[in-house]
């Protein structure tokens, strides 16, 4: 049996914060405005894999309003997610992730967040699909006021 869920994020960007992106920390000069760390990919990504189970979203389980969540690191949250896609009887069979970013340039470090997603995750980076694009300096992303992200995914019954 399978599941399939959708995620999506989005988070403004400001001077003075760290970017993170699929689990790596990325050199720029703005980075996200947020609860955690802002790792808008993985966010869209734990609210596709819940969704596909029907257990809410990310902040039915890590509510920005808790000090408990207050800086950290969405790998702990995907790997949290994880575990409870694991305790309802699923594994990840795939996912595919867009990341809507106008600044840097993400194609360098496309391989390195797909492993460091798949070792998060405990599967082949061939299962993980990151994809990143620009909207062309159109909307919120276009004028880098913010990144949003996309991820489907399909989960497979153990």
């Amino acid at each position: 049996m399978y599941r399939i869920g959708n995620g999506y994020d989005v988070h403004s960007l400001a001077p003075g914060f760290p970017l993170w992106i699929c689990g790596l920390k990325i050199e720029h000069e703005k980075g996200c405005v947020a609860h955690s760390d802002g790792d808008t990919p993985i966010h869209a990504l734990c609210d596709a894999m819940l969704g596909a189970l029907a257990l809410g979203d990310i902040g039915k389980h890590f509510p920005d309003t808790s000090d408990e969540f207050k800086g950290i690191d969405s790998k702990i949250l995907l790997k949290e997610v994880c575990r409870l896609v694991a305790l309802h009887g699923y594994r990840l069979a795939n996912a595919d992730i867009t990341v809507a970013l106008q600044r840097p340039k993400l194609a360098p470090r496309i391989i390195e967040m797909r492993t460091t997603l798949a070792d998060i995750i405990g599967c082949t980076a061939d299962r993980i699909s990151v994809k990143a694009t620009t909207t062309e300096r159109l909307g919120f992303v276009g004028r880098e006021e913010g990144i949003e992200a996309y991820a489907v995914v399909l989960l497979e019954k153990i």
